[in-house]
């Protein structure tokens, strides 16, 4: 069994360290049948250092007394133009569990498994304006999901059972389900909303290490239509994640990993697997309107030019602290609206004959630097 969507906070990374399962989909208003992109995730911080309460780090009198975050949290909400929130409720240590082996995950009555999510999220306005510490907006959300991972993504050896035990990256990064189907309802604000898995464009990962990465890139998208023939593709996956790798404490060059399923091969650039020849050039230009994802990657065998972008009107800044207790990254714009298109190639003698044009929309992404 591939454990590497199981709990990873042991021995100092119990003491200084994140774990979190993530999971994105789109759910189809019950009454106007609108497509609305939702997100769920799972989190814990330092839970060494923690009890029987909510240990938050933003709090100043805990920032006065050199106490670090620890906490279980339940993160969800929405994105879109008018309607966009992040919904955090923060749960003592002693509330949580988790298995080691897989995706199981208990916090308070919250539970996630490799099939099954159930939980909810609930924070009045007068809450989220008394207690800045919890990072959050107000708003309710409750969800019953049934979940079928379909297509994963690992990034290789970076995240084996040697590196993880040395804590060699600062961040790791693994896509148990980077295509998964979801069926069941949310209800958000009292809007019921159904998910089906045909249509959820669904995606599942993780992240764990001791810090985040800036810059921090993610893109993903399982919503695809073939230029070619015109039809929408149910099993094509993009993934692509990383940008400032930490390993042993140093700083690499600037790198992403960037995985593409499509008819069931992967279509992978990933710069660990040195003996494919993989290179890259990249750029995610922030402006007034819209955040970019411009991603040119290719091996000695085929490349893949990508470019999407999301309205900055219906992002979030989404909010994370640190285990030290900092708050370093303040614009990590992420979205639900990422659309554009990916192009592959397959080399030919000295010529790149061009395979498809992939066009697709909901797409999930993440862009953000610390504060300079």
């Amino acid at each position: 069994m591939d454990d590497r969507n199981g709990y990873m906070l042991r021995g100092s990374l119990a003491r200084r360290g994140y774990d979190w399962w993530w999971h994105s989909l789109v759910g189809v208003n019950a009454k106007t049948g609108e497509k609305q992109p939702f997100f769920i995730e799972y989190y814990i911080v330092n839970p060494a250092l923690g009890g029987d309460e909510a240990i938050p780090g933003q709090l100043p009198e805990n920032q006065a007394k050199g106490r670090k975050p620890s906490y279980a949290m339940i993160k969800a909400g929405r994105w879109g133009e008018g309607r966009k929130a992040q919904i955090h409720n923060l749960y003592p240590v002693s509330s949580f569990s988790a298995a080691k082996d897989r995706m199981d995950v208990r916090i308070g009555d919250n539970t996630a498994t490799e099939t099954r999510l159930v939980g909810s999220v609930h924070l009045a306005a007068a809450q989220a304006a008394a207690h800045p510490e919890y990072m959050s907006d107000s708003g309710e959300m409750s969800w019953d999901l049934k979940a079928e991972k379909v297509l994963p993504y690992s990034v290789g050896f970076g995240t084996s059972p040697f590196f993880r035990a040395l804590n060699a990256f600062q961040m790791y990064w693994h896509a148990a389900g980077m295509l998964t189907r979801y069926q069941g309802s949310i209800t958000f604000n009292g809007e019921a909303y159904r998910v089906e898995p045909d249509s959820c464009a669904g995606y599942q990962d993780k992240n764990w290490g001791a810090d985040y990465t800036s810059p921090w890139v993610w893109l993903n998208c399982n919503n695809f239509t073939s230029a070619k023939t015109g039809k929408r593709l149910g099993t094509t996956s993009l993934d692509v994640g990383g940008a400032q790798p930490v390993v042993f404490g140093v700083s690499l060059p600037r790198r992403l990993l960037v995985a593409f399923r499509h008819e069931g091969k992967l279509h992978e650039f990933n710069f660990s697997k040195f003996w494919t020849g993989s290179k890259q050039r990249f750029d995610c230009p922030v402006t007034e309107e819209k955040v970019e994802w411009n991603v040119e990657a290719w091996t000695r065998r085929e490349r893949i030019v990508i470019h999407f972008a999301c309205p900055r009107a219906g992002m979030l800044n989404v909010n994370y602290e640190n285990p030290d207790g900092k708050k370093r990254h303040n614009f990590l714009w992420n979205g639900g609206y990422a659309a554009g298109s990916v192009t592959l190639f397959a080399r030919e003698g000295a010529e790149w004959k061009e395979i498809d044009r992939f066009d697709g929309e909901l797409g999930g992404c993440e862009y953000g630097e610390y504060d300079r």
